[in-house]
């Protein structure tokens, strides 16, 4: 119910700051080309059910107005499998669909994001993760990899006269491809769809 609320809230977020003014200009060089940032997904790391371990540091350009890249390494670990919508799907957390351990993985994201109109963007990231496999006495036991994207759609919101900025999003996350999984991960990972529909995310950032 918990995970319900907040995922209510952040829907209602968002709606509500639909009307503010934030795309950056179509020409001219005015906007702050760079900027560093994070997600508040770091908060998951005060979780008392699967704990993520997370860390993640963008880097973003602007080439314009309109047209951003943004670099992201990141680590975390995750004990259910992904296919589980961590907000709106009960069978997270719950103990018969946790792994035999969990899975740590390190990635790089490149993302690609356009604004569309005002401060609405849309945006496509491609993250290649690198995963080691981990059995409930803290031994690794395998190796893998996957390709995993985000399609998003969320508003880019600027605080304190452009110095930082939130982006308050809701994704598809889409699991391309993997290697195989170790057994007792790939039993449970396969009951799930490859797909997450409606992830929330919230980024901040500092633009210099």
């Amino acid at each position: 119910m918990q995970k319900k609320i907040l995922f209510i809230g952040f829907v209602l977020m968002m709606t509500s700051t639909l009307h503010l003014k934030a795309q950056y200009a179509k020409t001219g060089n005015t906007y702050k080309r760079w900027f560093v940032g994070s997600s508040m997904f770091l908060l998951g790391n005060f979780s008392s059910t699967n704990r993520p371990d997370f860390a993640q540091l963008n880097f973003g350009y602007r080439i314009t107005g309109k047209d951003i890249i943004t670099v992201e390494p990141k680590t975390w670990k995750y004990a259910w499998p992904n296919g589980i919508h961590p907000f709106l799907n009960s069978s997270y957390g719950k103990p018969q669909e946790q792994f035999p351990g969990y899975i740590r993985e390190y990635g790089f994201s490149v993302a690609y994001q356009r604004f569309l109109w005002k401060g609405l963007y849309a945006e496509l990231n491609v993250m290649p993760a690198w995963q080691s496999f981990v059995n409930v006495d803290g031994e690794k036991i395998d190796n893998g990899f996957q390709i995993f994207n985000t399609y998003r759609v969320g508003y880019h919101i600027k605080l304190f006269k452009d110095r930082f900025f939130i982006q308050p999003s809701i994704a598809i996350t889409h699991r391309a491809c993997h290697t195989k999984m170790p057994g007792g991960f790939k039993q449970l990972d396969d009951k799930w769809s490859k797909f997450v529909f409606g992830e929330p995310g919230l980024h901040f950032g500092f633009n210099f």
